[in-house]
């Protein structure tokens, strides 16, 4: 059974917070499930960077010896428990019952590893080392691949998929020097639940919308404000053999005020509106959106879905 969130994505004026801010408001302390146990950067990452990184109410920092020293005096095996049962102001497994209790004592010899406490680096086991050396070869050679066939990556939002939904701290958009950074919640985590997309961040938002999965907000102080939603559908004619281009009003001002494309973007009058696949590509008319926060162009078949009529030759 698939859990529906209800995540407020923020003002529907600002298109950064439709997208932006579904961040903030899942827990910042989260983890996936995993068949194999992982590694303790990987519990770290996803669990304790929120506190560990920048010393939330107290918490020991990563990377600060001196806030580890008297811990661990304590010995390894207190600290572990404390991590598990939690201790003051650490819930119990920072908060995400589900990790393993092995994966947690990787997390904090990780920790204490990375915080100059050398007698707790992890030797990799037998062959694990090969084996890491084999798959970072291989992910080179993907790289290379990648790179050699770049020019043909028209739309920012086409990279490797290893590239998908990075943390904000490496997307590029977040100062990755703050630490209310480090407090937002991967995207891999929080759209974990939500309707799949082959295309962009990997998330169908129309069919997390319909189904409940999310709740956009239309006013930011107020939560009873509902949109205005106008149920209207442009068909524009497209030269050649390729579909007809169909936009949707309903799906767009469930989220968006008619402010955000009227009539900067599009003046609403018809035949008032040149658009071109080219201008799209440029960051124009639907190019303002799509490819930014919205699904990329390489997905045609989303915007051309109106068939065109056939016709039949005339008979004799």
């Amino acid at each position: 059974m698939k859990t529906k969130l209800k995540i407020r994505t923020g003002p529907r004026r600002n298109l950064c917070h439709v997208f932006g801010l579904t961040f903030l408001t899942l827990s910042a302390i989260g983890g996936v499930q995993a068949a194999d146990v992982r590694d303790g950067k990987q519990v770290y990452d996803i669990s304790c960077a929120p506190c560990h990184a920048a010393g939330v109410l107290e918490a020991p920092r990563l990377g600060k010896k001196e806030d580890w020293i008297e811990r661990e005096k304590q010995g390894f095996e207190l600290l572990l428990t404390h991590a598990i049962k939690g201790f003051k102001n650490m819930p119990a497994k920072g908060g995400n019952p589900t990790i393993k209790d092995k994966e947690i004592e990787n997390a904090v010899n990780y920790m204490l590893a990375s915080s100059g406490f050398d007698q707790y680096a992890q030797k990799p086991a037998p062959g694990q080392a090969e084996q890491k050396a084999s798959q970072a070869d291989a992910g080179k050679k993907k790289d290379k691949i990648r790179k050699a066939s770049s020019v043909n990556q028209f739309n920012r939002l086409m990279p490797s998929s290893s590239e998908w939904n990075p943390p904000p701290a490496k997307d590029g958009i977040h100062d990755p020097q703050s630490p209310g950074t480090l407090l937002l919640q991967e995207p891999k985590v929080a759209f974990d639940s939500l309707s799949k997309s082959k295309s962009g961040n990997r998330v169908d938002w129309v069919a997390a919308l319909q189904g409940g999965e999310i709740a956009p907000r239309f006013e930011t102080m107020s939560d009873d404000a509902k949109p205005v939603v106008m149920d209207l559908n442009i068909v524009r004619e497209v030269k050649g053999s390729m579909p007809d281009v169909v936009y949707p009003h309903k799906e767009h001002t469930e989220w968006l005020d008619c402010s955000n494309c009227h009539p900067a973007i599009f003046i609403p009058q018809k035949g008032a509106n040149q658009i071109s696949m080219a201008s799209i590509l440029l960051g124009q008319k639907c190019g303002v959106c799509h490819g930014k926060v919205a699904f990329p162009v390489s997905e045609c078949r989303k915007c051309h879905s109106k068939q065109k009529a056939t016709t039949t030759g005339a008979s004799n």
